[in-house]
């Protein structure tokens, strides 16, 4: 039986290796794991926000590999609704397809996984 794990994204996008780390291991774990979750908490939720300006601050940017989840068959994306309203974020402005849950259903979500990792 396969383990679900779950991984979760609490910081913003740049400014620290958080955001991309947890995207290589979310897209080097879907090879051998179907059961792969992800979630966007707190300020995790801006490395959804559409058009990042990385180069600015001299940084990559890895939205494109965002949307490359898909590829990967990655399709359990969940974000909390609450993050989003209470950093006044629309859905419109996220560049991926997510499910947005409250957080009794986010903490729900969370405790079906088998391990989780936080990033």
């Amino acid at each position: 039986m396969e383990k679900k794990i779950g991984i979760i994204n609490r910081q913003a996008p740049h400014g620290k290796s958080h955001a991309r780390e947890a995207l290589d291991l979310t897209l080097a774990l879907s090879a051998f794991n179907e059961s792969l979750s992800i979630f966007f908490i707190g300020d995790g939720v801006y490395q959804l926000v559409a058009k990042h300006q990385a180069d600015l601050i001299l940084q990559k940017d890895f939205q494109p590999m965002l949307q490359m989840l898909d590829l990967y068959d990655v399709e359990q994306i969940y974000v909390c609704q609450m993050s989003l309203a209470i950093r006044n974020i629309s859905v419109d402005d996220l560049v991926i397809k997510t499910t947005f849950l409250t957080p009794d259903e986010m903490t729900a979500c969370l405790a079906r996984q088998d391990q989780l990792l936080s990033f």
